[in-house]
């Protein structure tokens, strides 16, 4: 589990690619403080876990799906990644539950400056902006940000200096794509309301919340 607060920028040194799957080895610094083989690392958002590792640098088994599914199949080496360490019990939550089971990819379509901040427009297929809310919460590349703007084509978040001093999201081209995650939540809440066919679940319903004091 994370939290969508990014600790610093790796380096992609190699990545070699079967016929679906691959093995990356990224170079770092502040992560490698306390790592260990069998960890897990955000990167860009997309759960890895740590094979082998050195002073500076640590390597990854990427799965098929998880190359399908993700930005990742697309790194080549010098190419930069957000990473983050899985949270620490009893660690401050600043940004919001992330699992690093990223839903889908979005396209960055509009940059936008307004005084400090920047506005990114990403747009994204239905069954990933279903799970995005207005002032909800959102995982791009692996960073937490706050959902400003929804509709059924495209959302928008913004980003502070802070932000875009300590990812790589603003380093990024128009066009280019980004991993999504929404939020967990969500997702559960869905589970509960919905059957498998995607009819109500009448055990569970707006008038079952407010009796038992959820709403």
């Amino acid at each position: 589990m994370f939290t969508g607060l990014v600790e610093e920028i790796g380096e992609i040194q190699n990545i070699i690619k079967s016929a679906k799957s691959a093995r990356i080895k990224i170079k770092a610094r502040r992560i490698l403080e306390d790592i260990k083989s069998g960890d897990s690392i955000s990167t860009n958002g997309v759960c890895l876990t740590v094979t082998e590792h050195t002073a500076d640098s640590f390597t990854a088994d990427v799965m098929a799906e998880t190359m399908r599914k993700s930005n990742l199949n697309l790194l080549s080496p010098g190419d930069e990644v957000n990473l983050e360490r899985a949270l620490v019990a009893g660690g401050r939550l600043g940004g919001h539950i992330v699992n690093g089971h990223i839903d889908g990819m979005g396209t960055i379509s509009r940059f936008e400056r307004e005084d400090n901040a920047v506005w990114v427009t990403i747009s994204a297929a239905p069954e990933i902006l279903k799970y995005i809310v207005h002032k909800g919460s959102v995982a791009i590349d692996g960073v937490s940000l706050t959902v400003a703007y929804a509709d059924e084509k495209v959302f928008k978040v913004s980003l502070i200096p802070h932000t875009r001093d300590l990812t790589t999201l603003l380093k990024k081209n128009t066009g280019e794509p980004v991993n999504i995650e929404g939020d967990i939540i969500g997702k559960y809440v869905e589970k509960l309301l919905f059957s498998k066919e995607g009819e109500k679940n009448l055990g569970i319903d707006m008038d079952f919340l407010s009796r038992n004091g959820f709403i």
